[in-house]
């Protein structure tokens, strides 16, 4: 039994982590192809919309 649940264990991690990194995958290569000259846009406007923010976090100097 503890070796079913193992192995069903390791299934669905595998099923998992394919499915996550296929999908960034295909999200880079579509973005790549299908972006054309604004594939950037909403990355510009997220850092123009953050420009000014204080930094939160991390280690104090």
């Amino acid at each position: 039994m503890v070796g079913y649940i193992t192995d069903l264990t390791l299934l669905a991690l595998l099923i998992i982590g394919i499915t996550a990194t296929m999908g960034v995958f295909t999200n880079g290569l579509g973005e790549k192809l299908f972006g054309g000259k604004n594939s950037s846009e909403f990355v510009d406007q997220s850092e123009r919309f953050q420009t000014g923010w204080n930094s939160v976090g991390g280690k104090k100097k």
